[in-house]
C-alpha cells in the first residue's frame, strides 16, 4: 500500500471539492447541503512525479445524536489512524468554530504529518483573515481555493516532501478483478462489505439510502485480490427526487460499468422485485459477470425446498438470461460470506475464457448438423465454421451463407449448446452471424 493522505474537517468546509480536484474526477458528491460525504472514499492523486492515495472523509461533529454524524465521526476517527499525512480543512467565511477547536485537539495528539489548509481564499483580501487559524496550534497554514485551485499547487509541493518512501500498486490495482455489490436500498451490501473486510469500514444503518458514493476496497486475504465496490442503492427513476440520490445513483450506475462482476443484492423478505430486475438487466447489457445473492435469509421460515423453489421464482423472473449462480446468505450472522468470494472469481474466469476454434468446430459443427436452422423462403443455411472474437466479454462468430434469415429462437439454441459444453455460468454471451 501506498503513501495515504487524508481529508479531514467539521461539515461544509470543501473537503469533497478538493479531494475531486486532487483526484482529477468527479469522485465524491459535491452540494451545498451540509453532511453530504459518509463514506470514507478514496482516489489516487498524482504530483511532483509521485503517486499516493487521497482520502475524503465526511464532515466531523462531536456531541451529537444523529445516528449519521456519530458513526461519521467513527469514521474520521479510524482515517487519522490510517493515514501517512492529514490535510485539516477549515473555513475562512466562518473563522474558527468550536469543532474545528475540537478536531484541531485531536490532531495536535497525533505524530503525523498534519497541513491546515483554510479555504476559501477566493482573493487576496482574505489571506489576512486566515492569520487567525495560527491559534488552532497547528503550525503553518496553507491559503487555498479548492473551488478554483488557487494555493493547492504550494500544499502539494509541501506534501509531497513527507511522502514516505513506499512502494506503490495503482498500476497493479487497476488490473485487478473488481467486484461490485449493487441492488436496492437498505438490502445490506454495506454491512456485507464490512464482513468481508473484517472492519467497520462503510457506514450502516437501518436507513436506506446510507450509502451515497461507490466505495471502492482492496481485498487482499486468503489468497484473493481484488477491488470490493459498495455502491448506493438503486431506486426507480419516479423515486429519485433530491440532486444528492440522483448523483447517487449516477456514482452506482458507473460503478457497474466499471466493475467485472456484480453481485446483486436482494431482500429475502421481498423477493426478486422489478427494479432488481432492471439492475440485473443493466448489469447484463454492460455484459458484466453476473451473480444474485439472497440476503437476509435467516429471516425466512424455510424447509427442505426452500431455496429450489425462491431459486426457481427469481429465474422465471430474469428469463431467459437464467444461468446465473443463486447463493442464499445472512450477512448479519456471516451466513456462507466465504462463498461469494469463490463464486466471484468463477465468474470473473468464466467471463475471460478463451475457447479454441478446433474446439467450438468440433462440438458445435455436430450440434448444428443435428439440429440445422430451418430454411427461409427456399433458401438452405448452412453454417460452415464458428469461432470467438478477441474481446473483453465473451462473443461468438458463426460464419453462414445467409446470416440474415438466422432467426432469434436458433440464436439461443446456439447459446445453449455453448453453455451446455462450456462454463460461462454467470456470464453473458453474444452470438453473431457473419456472411461466409
Amino acid at each position: 500500500m501506498g503513501n495515504i493522505v487524508a481529508i479531514v474537517g467539521r461539515p461544509n468546509v470543501g473537503k469533497s471539492t478538493l479531494f475531486n480536484r486532487l483526484v482529477e474526477r468527479r469522485e465524491a458528491i459535491v452540494d451545498n447541503v451540509s453532511g453530504v460525504t459518509r463514506d470514507r472514499i478514496y482516489g489516487h492523486c498524482f504530483w511532483n512525479g509521485k503517486t499516493f492515495s487521497v482520502v475524503d472523509t465526511g464532515g466531523f461533529v462531536d456531541n451529537t445524536d444523529d445516528v449519521f454524524e456519530k458513526e461519521i465521526a467513527k469514521q474520521v476517527l479510524i482515517v487519522i489512524e490510517e493515514a501517512d499525512i492529514i490535510v485539516f480543512m477549515v473555513d475562512v467565511e466562518a473563522g474558527i468554530t468550536d469543532l474545528d477547536s475540537t478536531v484541531a485537539q485531536i490532531l495536535r495528539k497525533t505524530e503525523k504529518p498534519v497541513f491546515l489548509a483554510v479555504n476559501k481564499v477566493d482573493y487576496n483580501a482574505r489571506i489576512k483573515d486566515a492569520y487567525e487559524f495560527y491559534n488552532l496550534g497547528l503550525g503553518e497554514i496553507y491559503c487555498i481555493s479548492s473551488i478554483n485551485g488557487s494555493g493547492t499547487g504550494e500544499i502539494l509541493d509541501d506534501i509531497t516532501k513527507n511522502l514516505k518512501d513506499k512502494k506503490e500498486d495503482f498500476d497493479e490495482e487497476a488490473e485487478l478483478p473488481k467486484f461490485a455489490f449493487v441492488g436496492r436500498p437498505n438490502v445490506g451490501k454495506s454491512l456485507l462489505t464490512n464482513v468481508l473486510i473484517g472492519e467497520e469500514r462503510n457506514i450502516v444503518t437501518d436507513i436506506a439510502g446510507t450509502t451515497r458514493d461507490a466505495i471502492n476496497i482492496r481485498y487482499k486475504k486468503y489468497g484473493h485480490d481484488f477491488i470490493l465496490i459498495d455502491t448506493a442503492g438503486l431506486r426507480k427513476k419516479t423515486k429519485v427526487s433530491e440532486n444528492l440520490e440522483f448523483y447517487s445513483v449516477m456514482r452506482a450506475i458507473r460503478a457497474i460499468e466499471h466493475a467485472d462482476v456484480c453481485f446483486i443484492m436482494i431482500d429475502a423478505q421481498s423477493g426478486m422485485e422489478a427494479q432488481d430486475v432492471n439492475i440485473l438487466r443493466l448489469a447484463k447489457k454492460n455484459k458484466k459477470g453476473i451473480v444474485i445473492l439472497v440476503n437476509k435469509w435467516d429471516l425466512i421460515e424455510k424447509d427442505s425446498k426452500s431455496t429450489k423453489v425462491f431459486t426457481e421464482t427469481i429465474k422465471e423472473k430474469i428469463s431467459p438470461f437464467t444461468n446465473v449462480p443463486v447463493l442464499f446468505i445472512s450477512a448479519l450472522y456471516k451466513q456462507r460470506i466465504h462463498k461469494i468470494l469463490n463464486i466471484g472469481m468463477e465468474v470473473y474466469n468464466n467471463r475471460k475464457q478463451r475457447i479454441s476454434t478446433s474446439k467450438l468446430n468440433d462440438y458445435l459443427l455436430g450440434a448444428i448438423s443435428n439440429y440445422p436452422p430451418p430454411s427461409v423462403k427456399g433458401k438452405y443455411i448452412k453454417i460452415k465454421y464458428v469461432t470467438q472474437l478477441p474481446t473483453v466479454t465473451p462473443k461468438f462468430v458463426f460464419f453462414a451463407n445467409f446470416p440474415q434469415y438466422i432467426k432469434e429462437s436458433y440464436t439461443r439454441y446456439l447459446e445453449n449448446k455453448i453453455r451446455e459444453e462450456f462454463n460461462f455460468e454467470g456470464v453473458p454471451i453474444d452470438v453473431l452471424f457473419r456472411k461466409k
